[in-house]
């Protein structure tokens, strides 16, 4: 098959799926022509079968806001006709399904019909898609897709309660590539990190408040009182100063390391005793799953697709939003005892395995090929 991949080509959870499902259809030699305004983050290495078009937005002083979504519309026009594309799977409603429609009715003028696949990630549903601003044009464009994905049984039932949809939605979950996210030996990280044997603690994310990145600085001064323990926050975003200012108020910040964005995050995991994300939302928990993957339990909310990753008691622990003292108390629990660590790390890892990507990839090829056929009997 010929596929175009739209997505936002940062570090978000639907940017680095869609980069990485890219590259998976691609190994198993299908053609890939991935349209977004720059590069994507994970795009990090050269395939005969992968392709990149950039999106170019007029700079016309007429324009106080670019009108990317045109200049997107216009893109995937010139792709799908000279190309020769059998289907688009746009990622993130927001504003890639709208722009698919709209290429979609001008590429018919040319007696092209390309079915489009729009897959759900989460805050284009759960936040920005709720907003009145958008709802309307998000709920369209949704049903006028081809199909239509969920990365989450939860996710799903949210698209359902808050929007009109008529469109039968399809649960596809998110997934792991195991052979890039697993444990290997980085003593010596680990050692320069925590010299005198110290627990590591790990979250990563893109710092933005649902998040709840105080949280995890919260959560950590309770577990240092009781346990030694070093963390690592990786990411960047608009609550990385205040929980830098929330370090020193607590005067914890020679046991804090702020990494900034990483490529090789695998390598951090790989040192890394356990994960916390307690998360206001979580539509599937991507992060969590390539911190399981690393054999790294999980302390989480038990908010969205969370329950649906993280198994409490078995592969971490899940309390409420916000409820501090019982992530403290259960991230206590699974440090304090090396047996105990020892399997949590092992039930995370068995878990992550039922989401190889060897098990999900066929599930979006077969579902392509469902659309395509369903598409051309129209």
């Amino acid at each position: 098959m010929k596929i175009g991949i739209v997505c936002y080509p940062t570090f978000g959870g639907s940017g680095v799926v869609a980069t990485e499902l890219g590259k998976a259809l691609a190994d198993n030699g299908h053609q890939v022509h991935f349209i977004t305004y720059s590069r994507p983050a994970r795009l990090d290495f050269f395939s005969e079968n992968l392709f990149y078009h950039e999106v170019a937005v007029s700079n016309y002083p007429l324009f106080e806001y670019a009108p990317y979504e045109v200049a997107l519309s216009s893109k995937m026009v010139d792709v799908v006709r000279f190309e020769k594309l059998d289907i688009l799977h746009v990622h993130y409603a927001i504003p890639h399904a709208s722009a698919a429609f709209m290429a979609k009715q001008i590429l018919a003028t040319f007696g092209i019909n390309i079915p489009v696949v729009t897959t759900l990630h989460g805050t284009d549903i759960t936040l920005v898609g709720r907003d009145v601003t958008y709802k309307p044009v998000v709920t369209f464009s949704i049903n006028q897709s081809d199909g239509v994905t969920a990365v989450s049984e939860d996710l799903k039932k949210a698209t359902y309660n808050h929007f009109d949809i008529v469109k039968d939605i399809r649960v596809i979950p998110n997934f792991i590539d195991l052979q890039r996210f697993r444990l290997t030996p980085k003593d010596h990280f680990k050692k320069a990190i925590a010299p005198m044997g110290e627990r590591i603690l790990v979250h990563t994310s893109n710092f933005r408040k649902v998040k709840r990145t105080k949280d995890v600085v919260l959560i950590f001064k309770k577990i240092i009182e009781k346990i030694p323990a070093k963390l690592l926050m990786v990411g960047d975003g608009p609550e990385r100063v205040h929980c830098e200012q929330l370090c020193r108020d607590l005067g914890i910040c020679e046991h804090i390391r702020f990494l900034g964005k990483q490529d090789a995050v695998e390598e951090i995991l790989s040192v890394s005793d356990l994960f916390m994300m307690p998360s206001e939302s979580e539509s599937f928990g991507l992060a969590a799953l390539e911190a399981m993957a690393c054999k790294v339990p999980v302390i989480s909310s038990n908010t969205g697709g969370l329950p649906e990753l993280n198994v409490n008691g078995q592969t971490g622990f899940m309390s409420n939003v916000g409820d501090i003292e019982d992530m403290a108390n259960n991230a206590i629990y699974i440090l304090e005892n090396d047996n105990r660590l020892h399997q949590f790390k092992e039930n995370a890892l068995n878990r992550a395995k039922q989401f190889d990507l060897s098990l999900i990839l066929p599930h979006y090829v077969n579902y392509y090929a469902e659309i395509i056929e369903a598409s051309a009997r129209v």
